[in-house]
C-alpha cells in the first residue's frame, strides 16, 4: 500500500465516520429521508447504514480489512447514489459526496486486492506477498483433475 493509498483510506474513512454519525444523532430526520426515498424498513436501514458507515470508516482509518470494508462501503454508496440521488434528486450529498465516496471505495478495493495478490510474469500464476504460488480458494478441490 502506497502513501497515497493510506491517505485515501484515512480521509475516506474519516468522511464515512462523520457521515454515519447523523444516522444516530438525527435519527428521526434520517428516517424521514429514508422513507421519502421509498426504501423498505427505513428504521432498520438507517441503523444499518450508520453502523456500516461508522464501522467501515473506522476500518479504513485503521487500514484493517480494507477490501471487505471498501466493498461494503461501495455498495452502500451505490445504493445512496441510486435511491437518494437519481431516484429522489438529492444533490447534496447523494449526487456529490456519494459518487466521490463510491469512487474512493472502489479505488481502495482494487488497490487492496492488487497488493494482496500479484501475477508472476514468468509463469502467469498468482503469487502472494511472500512470492509463494497461490490459487483461488477451492481451485484445487473443484477444478484440478476434473477435466477443466
Amino acid at each position: 500500500m502506497t502513501r497515497r493509498d493510506e491517505w485515501v483510506a484515512i480521509v475516506t474513512g474519516v468522511i464515512f465516520v462523520v457521515a454515519g454519525l447523523p444516522k444516530f444523532v438525527a435519527f428521526d430526520w434520517e428516517r424521514d429521508a429514508f422513507v421519502s426515498f421509498g426504501l423498505p424498513f427505513p428504521e432498520a436501514l438507517v441503523i444499518l447504514a450508520g453502523v456500516v458507515e461508522i464501522g467501515g470508516g473506522l476500518l479504513l482509518v485503521a487500514r484493517r480489512l480494507l477490501a471487505a470494508a471498501a466493498l461494503v462501503l461501495a455498495v452502500t454508496m451505490a445504493v445512496a447514489f441510486v435511491s437518494s440521488g437519481l431516484g429522489h434528486g438529492d444533490v447534496i450529498p447523494s449526487l456529490t459526496l456519494a459518487p466521490a465516496l463510491l469512487a474512493a471505495s472502489v479505488y481502495l478495493l482494487v488497490r487492496s486486492l492488487r497488493t494482496t495478490f500479484r501475477m508472476d510474469s514468468s509463469s502467469g500464476t498468482a503469487v502472494d506477498r511472500a512470492g509463494r504460488r497461490t490459487e483461488p480458494m477451492g481451485y484445487r478441490r473443484y477444478f484440478r483433475g476434473s477435466g477443466w
